[in-house]
């Protein structure tokens, strides 16, 4: 028996603009409105809405025997309600069905585990929060951004009183054993591990219309002949990838719609086959064994680690002084300032100070807003000193009124 289970990231930075030196102390908005607008409008257009008009068909048509899951980011939540609300209200369309699983993860898509566990936790109960408002929905499952994953979170995600975590089902982790199993992460006694098949993943997201690809093109049934050969070779199958992987990553002239419209048809013919939400495998399948994942692992790049976003100097500079002002931005209680510094936080900020160009370079430049690496380091930093101008304006204010 194989349980599929389709794991969908849906995120959208809020991009910081050019903003300067000469800006300091005088323009306290440091985001591109125009470009955040511009994505989200053309991502509506060929990704989100009709994907979720095809997901809502499949779960109707198949009478809630196909199920997806999403992780949905606050930053593309918000970013939905001033430019898109009709993505919103597609995604609540899909919440009524009874069919779809919403994840939990950080409000702002950041890395915050590595560098504050309380705002991190903030963020995670941020998130919460906005999918009882949204979605009526209660998470039992988490997703760290970009999987980020090591067993000091798993224990620290099983505390925090989830049943299951998602992470990269890496091969110089795995070594010979499958992702097509439930396991333990070390150091947890109770939290389920659920790794992602990359390989067959990779297929739709990256592959599909690669014509130099020795299996393009893809069609129903040479992926469903895969997918059932995992039967009697595992429990479940983790197909994890991002949202925009149908009409943006993929055209829709490459025939990803097409592809996915009758990809449940032909898995379900095989009488093993079932779709499954990630709590639902959690909850069905006992681990099979322990899985160590000392150091962290990520699904970025070819290297799965944290070079993505912490590779060179530029991105350890900037994520350092990032978070030296926590503290002091907490305790001005402003949330609009609270507001800003978070939305920093963002990992996107750091990948596109990444310079591995040369191994992923059209990865990296996914919507990117700036020429450089650089561009973006020196517009970040920018932004960082203004918020040190607008605490100094506000200690200065408290040592007056004091005085």
């Amino acid at each position: 028996m194989v349980a599929i289970s389709f794991y969908f990231q849906v995120h959208q930075p809020v991009r910081l603009k050019h903003y300067s030196v000469f800006d300091i102390g005088h323009n306290h908005d440091y985001f591109f409105h125009q470009k955040n607008k511009e994505v989200i409008e053309k991502v509506a257009k060929k990704c989100y809405l009709p994907t979720n008009r095809l997901m809502l068909d499949l779960i109707n048509q198949f009478d809630g025997k196909f199920k997806i899951s999403y992780s949905i980011t606050g930053t593309a939540i918000e970013q939905f309600q001033h430019y898109a609300p009709e993505v919103l209200d597609s995604f609540k369309e899909l919440a009524k069905t009874g069919c779809v699983e919403f994840l939990s993860e950080t409000y702002y898509h950041s890395l915050s585990y590595l560098y504050s566990k309380k705002e991190f936790v903030e963020q995670v109960d941020l998130h919460k929060k906005m999918l009882w408002k949204h979605f009526r929905a209660k998470p039992t499952t988490f997703r760290n951004t970009e999987l980020v994953f090591n067993n000091e979170l798993g224990k620290f995600i099983e505390d925090l009183g989830y049943d299951a975590v998602l992470a990269e089902g890496a091969d110089h982790i795995l070594g010979w054993r499958s992702p097509n199993f439930v396991y333990r992460p070390r150091t947890c006694s109770r939290i389920k591990l659920l790794l992602k098949n990359y390989k067959l993943s990779d297929d739709i997201a990256f592959r599909f219309s690669n014509s130099s690809w020795a299996d393009y093109p893809l069609s129903v049934e040479k992926y469903a002949q895969w997918i059932n050969a995992i039967n009697g070779n595992g429990t479940n199958l983790n197909l994890f990838m991002d949202y925009e992987t149908f009409g943006e990553h993929q055209w829709s002239t490459t025939g990803i719609f097409n592809f996915m419209r009758h990809l449940p048809q032909e898995l379900l013919k095989h009488p093993d086959n079932s779709f499954k939400t990630p709590s639902e495998v959690a909850r069905e399948n006992e681990s099979v064994g322990e899985i160590d994942m000392h150091n962290f692992v990520s699904w970025a790049d070819l290297e799965r680690d944290l070079s993505a976003w912490l590779g060179n100097q530029m991105q350890q500079t900037a994520m350092r002084e990032l978070y030296v002002l926590e503290n002091e931005v907490k305790r001005t209680k402003d949330p609009v300032l609270i507001s800003d510094w978070r939305k920093l936080t963002t990992s996107d900020h750091f990948y596109y100070m990444c310079t591995k160009w040369f191994s992923d370079g059209d990865v990296h430049k996914y919507f990117n807003p700036y020429d450089s690496p650089y561009d973006c380091f020196i517009a970040f930093m920018n932004a960082l000193n203004d918020i040190k101008h607008r605490l100094d304006v506000r200690h200065r204010k408290i040592i007056r009124e004091v005085a």
